[in-house]
């Protein structure tokens, strides 16, 4: 890691809650791992922000809403191909909060994603249907940020789908893969490490 951290950069934290690390729904193992190394990435910057997924229940994208449909199938929705998840992150639920271990009072925006209850979000910036925003572009564009470093959970999903509308949007965008994990669908990660490299995207290791 060879960067020196200026007004213009932030660091974007995805989703890095109770149900996608070790005892949550999705289980991610190493998922803790990568709590403390982000927090110390965080002290290095001015700017940092941080996503959470929150469900109302009978959220859209969890099988469980739809008769005889299995996690990880898929369906297609009004916006497009919907995978379906296990029921997670319903708000005012443990497996919705932050990681403990995760220091959030560093984040100076908390974007809160997939409350609509037709709608999934994996974005930080856009929701599924391609056109709902966030804010979160304006925001950053206000403070003068131009370049965005990304982490967290997870690599092929929510990381990625942040990264690819980042560099849409103009935004310099490296993902720190050391500080992310990744659910591996089916080869997901695979498939969107070339995705990112192909669109711009740096896929580099914080810890060098």
């Amino acid at each position: 890691m060879l960067y020196d951290f200026g007004d213009q950069d932030a660091l974007v934290i995805v989703d890095m809650q109770n149900d996608f690390c070790e005892g949550g729904v999705f289980d991610l193992q190493g998922g803790t791992a990568i709590v403390v190394p982000i927090n110390e990435a965080a002290k290095r910057f001015k700017n940092v922000v941080m996503t959470q997924d929150w469900h109302p229940k009978g959220h859209s994208c969890f099988a469980s809403s739809h008769e005889g449909k299995d996690d990880y199938s898929s369906i297609e929705m009004p916006y497009g191909t919907q995978t379906l998840w296990p029921d997670h992150c319903v708000q005012g639920t443990w497996g919705s909060e932050f990681h403990p271990a995760l220091d959030s009072t560093v984040a100076q925006i908390i974007i809160r994603k997939g409350f609509r209850l037709e709608l999934d979000s994996y974005s930080a910036f856009t929701e599924n249907d391609r056109k709902t925003t966030t804010g979160l572009s304006a925001g950053l564009k206000e403070k003068g940020v131009n370049r965005l470093f990304f982490c967290g959970i997870a690599t092929d999903f929510c990381v990625a789908w942040s990264a690819y509308d980042a560099v849409s949007l103009g935004f310099e965008t490296i993902l720190f893969e050391d500080l992310s994990k990744a659910i591996d669908l089916d080869g997901s990660l695979a498939t969107q490490r070339e995705k990112l490299t192909n669109a711009g995207i740096r896929i580099e290791n914080y810890v060098a």
